[in-house]
This record gives C-alpha cells, sequence and structure tokens, in this order.
C-alpha cells in the first residue's frame, strides 16, 4: 500500500526517542499520539506504521472501534456469507474486531493480518510477523477458516504526506515504539493506549497534555 501524501492529521506532541535507523524510517513501528495532538481523529491513538519513507507514510489505527460495525454482519453486506450463515464462520472470525483504521479512504477496507496467510500481488509483508492485504478475497478467506491465525479489520487508513510526519515528530506529536503481536492483534482494545506507553516505560498517568519531554 503506497502512501497517497493525502493530509490526514495536524499534530504536535513531546519529544520522543531518536528515530530508530539511519534513514528515519519508522514501517513496522507503533506510533503512539500525545496529548497534545490537537486533533480528535487521533486523540489516545496506536497506529501500526505499514509504509514510510521519502515518499510518504501509511498507517493503521489498531485502537480505535469502528462503532457498532460487526464483522458477521459486514460478511452478510458483502455477500461473503447469507444471513443466519454467522453460526458457521470460525471462532477467529465471529470475534474479529472491526476499526476505525484512519481518516482517509474509509470505505474500503484493510485487514492487517499475521504472516501465515498471503495473496501474490495482493499482499504487503511489512515484516516477518505481520502483513496488509486489501481485498475481498481475504475477507472470503477468514469466513471459510483459510484466512490468517491473527487479523484485524480497518476501515480506512492514516497517511501522511513527504515528511509530514517526520515534522510532526519533531513538533511532539507523537512517540513511537516497537511493535508487538498482542498490540496488533490483542482483544484488549480500549487498552492498548497505555500499554503502548507503558512499553517505553511512560507512566500514563504522568502525561502532560502540554508539549515537552516525555
Amino acid at each position: 500500500m503506497a502512501p497517497t501524501g493525502k493530509r490526514t492529521g495536524e499534530s504536535t506532541r513531546s519529544s520522543g526517542p531518536a528515530l530508530p535507523n539511519p534513514a528515519g524510517y519508522l514501517d513496522g513501528r507503533l506510533l503512539i499520539a500525545m496529548p497534545v495532538m490537537g486533533d480528535s481523529r487521533f486523540e489516545r491513538s496506536v497506529i501500526y506504521l505499514c509504509a514510510h519513507s521519502a515518499e510518504g507514510a501509511m498507517g493503521i489505527i489498531v485502537n480505535h472501534p469502528a462503532g457498532s460495525i460487526d464483522f458477521p454482519e459486514l460478511l452478510q453486506q458483502l455477500g461473503i456469507i447469507k444471513k443466519g450463515e454467522h453460526i458457521k464462520l470460525p471462532e477467529n472470525a465471529e470475534s474479529m474486531k472491526v476499526l476505525r483504521g484512519g481518516p482517509v479512504d474509509t470505505g474500503r477496507g484493510f485487514v492487517l493480518h499475521s504472516s501465515d496467510f498471503y495473496i501474490e500481488n495482493a499482499t504487503l509483508r511489512i515484516d516477518d510477523g505481520v502483513c496488509l492485504t486489501a481485498t475481498v478475497d481475504i475477507l472470503r478467506a477468514i469466513a471459510n477458516g483459510s484466512g490468517p491465525k491473527h487479523a484485524i479489520l480497518a476501515l480506512g487508513y492514516a497517511g501522511w504526506a513527504p515528511g509530514q510526519l517526520e515534522t510532526e515528530i519533531q513538533s511532539n506529536g507523537w512517540l513511537h515504539c516497537d511493535a508487538d503481536a498482542d498490540l496488533i492483534f490483542g482483544d484488549d482494545v480500549d487498552d492498548k493506549y497505555n500499554r503502548a506507553l507503558q512499553k517505553i516505560g511512560i507512566d500514563p498517568g504522568m502525561l502532560s497534555n502540554e508539549a515537552g519531554h516525555a
């Protein structure tokens, strides 16, 4: 999934760790919004960065539920299963989370999933354990039990123009940390923000609502 260059948020944050590699690219890592974000769409958000390069960045918010949208109902709307067939869904499909992945392209679904599932020319392998697929074929596979072991469905994504994310990081909008499967795919969506902060040694209760140093 190449970044589109569309602007998705204004942010300002508290100073975080140095960028982890010489190029400064954060794909495969998690962004954590600071309280000074100033954009309600990204408030207390944890974003898995799928792509980050000189061309921009693209990521999926992994801790904002998409309202009352239910995955089995969504499969019915897409014609993947018929009404009443949700009782035949495998357990991981029945309980699969539908998230609000970001403010760009919100009518489109993006599936972040474990790397045990791959569709040629459709799946982007982000790192050894995480892939991204944005075709209906993966939803069919999940519905019939042949999909990935771990997956979340996100509606929409977050995108940054060239240099925008770097500017937001320097302007105290984001912290970042290593990703792990539990933070990406875990069921406890409401607690992911606090756990991501704790992962880098920050007590959520000690965060200031003013820009500064964490």
